[in-house]
């Protein structure tokens, strides 16, 4: 039975959604932290190391590996959640980039419906607005499968699009060949990356950063005027870099969408693991009306 005073759902997610420890024992929002694997010893985000620590090692040349969630530590969060409430809807990151979803589903199945996962298609930034979403709905009195469709039916209703600011971690990854990074780096290109529903994707190239910065603002611009034309749209900055260049990039988005609040996340250590430090980002996605409002504090 769900405690009363308190909704019959309730909403738990991994810190890909960029939402931190603290956060989600104040709001009442389960948060697995990913593991990763640095140099073969794993740790655990927001628990055993911190984003500093990440960022540190990784300019310090460390293998750094993501990995998914034990099937352990995802129950064992269902089956305290479920002490309080009556269902639980679970939003891991894309299982584009994952095969958490894929596994949260095979161990969904013994729990009689009570747990819904939701694959959305989103990480980060947008995975953390599909939470404050599924909250929000919960408190309506929405049941956790109706949550789950509403969220999966407006998957794709959100895009990412993120400036890298060195070659290095993209040659590493294999997504650049050696001999295209030197000659990248010589020329000072900084590729432009996209995520809209799923993979992490190319989008352009440019020379410089002010011009990688101007071709994320036209692509968002474009999404506007196309993909959510005459929708309300919500509108943030996203980076892996200091804070004052982060400060920088938000003022510069809200100069070019004035009519918009933009509010700034640092993004999810499983990109910034194959991107660097140093990168900067931008998200547009689109506000159903039935999970608006305004956003509440993490």
């Amino acid at each position: 039975m769900a405690v009363q005073n308190k909704p019959a759902v309730a909403v738990a997610t991994d810190s890909n959604s960029g939402i931190t420890q603290a956060q989600g024992a104040k709001h009442g929002i389960g948060v697995i932290p990913m593991p990763f694997l640095i140099d073969g010893k794993e740790y655990f985000e927001d628990v055993s190391i911190t984003r500093e620590e990440f960022f540190q090692r990784l300019e310090e040349g460390a293998d750094v590996q993501t990995s998914q969630p034990s099937p352990e530590s995802v129950t064992s969060l269902w089956d305290r959640l479920l002490e309080e409430y009556e269902e639980v809807v679970y939003i891991p990151m894309s299982g584009g980039l994952s095969n958490s979803v894929q596994t949260a589903l095979m161990l969904s199945e013994s729990y009689g419906g009570r747990v819904q996962v939701v694959d959305n298609h989103r990480i980060s930034c947008s995975q953390k607005q599909s939470v404050l979403q599924a909250v929000r709905l919960a408190k309506t009195g929405m049941d956790a499968a109706s949550i789950r469709d509403f969220l999966m039916e407006h998957a794709l209703d959100a895009s990412i699009y993120i400036a890298v600011d060195t070659l290095k971690y993209l040659k590493k990854g294999g997504r650049v060949t050696a001999s295209g990074a030197a000659l990248g780096t010589i020329l000072n290109i900084k590729p432009v990356l996209q995520i809209q529903g799923e993979k992490l994707d190319a989008y352009a190239k440019v020379r410089g950063m002010k011009l990688a910065q101007n071709k994320m603002l036209d692509a968002v611009e474009g999404d506007m005027k196309t993909r959510f034309a005459g929708c309300e749209v919500m509108i943030k900055g996203a980076h892996t870099c200091d804070e004052k260049t982060a400060a920088q990039w938000r003022k510069t988005i809200s100069a070019r969408f004035p009519r918009h609040k933009v509010s700034l996340d640092p993004l999810a250590l499983s990109i910034s693991c194959h991107i660097g430090a140093g990168s900067l980002a931008v998200v547009c996605m689109k506000i159903e009306p039935q999970a608006a409002g305004e956003p509440f504090e993490l």
